[in-house]
């Protein structure tokens, strides 16, 4: 159906005395996205555009795709995007926020560009306090390349290239790589969230609002991640992944605020939990 044809029955449909209880925000272009059904980039995605719309700032903003799942990003927000080499993007992102130091700048990243190939940047970006914004989608795997182990691929789990479960003694120890970066001096809010219910959706869209609010305020660096599941990367329908992501990621990545204008938050030991494995072995 084409777009005028939806604006014709939604009008057709508020003579009718309906009432509009959702409106697509018009950061995101139509361009139907690729992400496999069930993914959570999509709803990552759309709590990002939310809230560059509601802040006002779609004028201001300027994206950093990377390589991986989302390395199309660009083609689905209706802002100043860059594509960045391959784990580059907190390096790129750098040089725009310090040329334009009055825009937004926000990277969108996965386990295998942040916390792999990217490491260095990431961390030196967050150490720093470069004032951007950094979105991190921690799926476990390498989604777009075939379902490969990742840095924060679980102890015990099956991907491509571990396929009798990852080893500690071969392929060494997940990364909690938010954990580490919240200890560096430079990040000023550091939080984990998911998007696999309504409930956490709201509270994945709170956070993502207020890293870039504190873009705004030039408080420095803001990182959150997001836990999603990887479906096809799995072998399992998107309900079962959801499931699976809260009986065997959350426990090892637990969900919550780790660091809060600059702070340690007080009940969250980040040195156990960046250390301490394995919490929970996949069988």
């Amino acid at each position: 159906m084409a777009n005028t044809d939806i604006e014709a029955r939604k009008q057709e449909l508020l003579n009718q005395g309906y009432t509009e209880v959702y409106t697509r925000t018009k950061v995101l272009t139509d361009a139907v996205m690729h992400y496999c059904p069930g993914c959570g980039h999509g709803t990552t995605h759309r709590l990002v555009a939310e809230v560059i719309d509601e802040m006002g700032i779609q004028d201001q903003v300027v994206g950093v795709s990377p390589v991986g799942c989302s390395v199309l990003a660009y083609n689905y927000f209706d802002v100043d995007f860059q594509e960045a080499a391959h784990g580059r993007a907190p390096a790129l992102a750098t040089a725009i926020k310090r040329l334009n130091p009055d825009t937004f700048v926000f990277t969108y990243q996965g386990d295998g560009d942040l916390a792999a190939i990217g490491t260095a940047e990431t961390i030196h970006a967050c150490n720093r306090g470069e004032n951007i914004t950094m979105i991190f989608v921690n799926n476990g795997i390498y989604g777009m390349t075939g379902g490969q182990m990742a840095p924060t691929t679980l102890i015990g789990m099956k991907s491509a290239t571990t396929p009798y479960g990852r080893r500690v003694d071969l392929n060494g120890y997940p990364l909690r790589i938010t954990e580490l970066i919240s200890t560096l001096p430079g990040t000023y809010y550091v939080t984990r969230q998911s998007v696999q219910t309504p409930a956490a959706v709201r509270k994945a869209k709170a956070a993502i609002r207020k890293a870039f609010e504190n873009q705004k305020l030039k408080k420095g660096l803001s990182f959150v991640e997001i836990l999603s599941n990887c479906n096809s990367g799995w072998k399992m329908t998107p309900v079962q992944a959801n499931k699976w992501m809260e009986d065997n990621m959350m426990p090892n990545y637990p969900v919550g605020d780790i660091k809060v204008d600059g702070k340690l938050v007080d009940n969250v030991d980040v040195a156990r939990l960046a250390v301490d494995h394995p919490l929970t072995v996949m069988q």
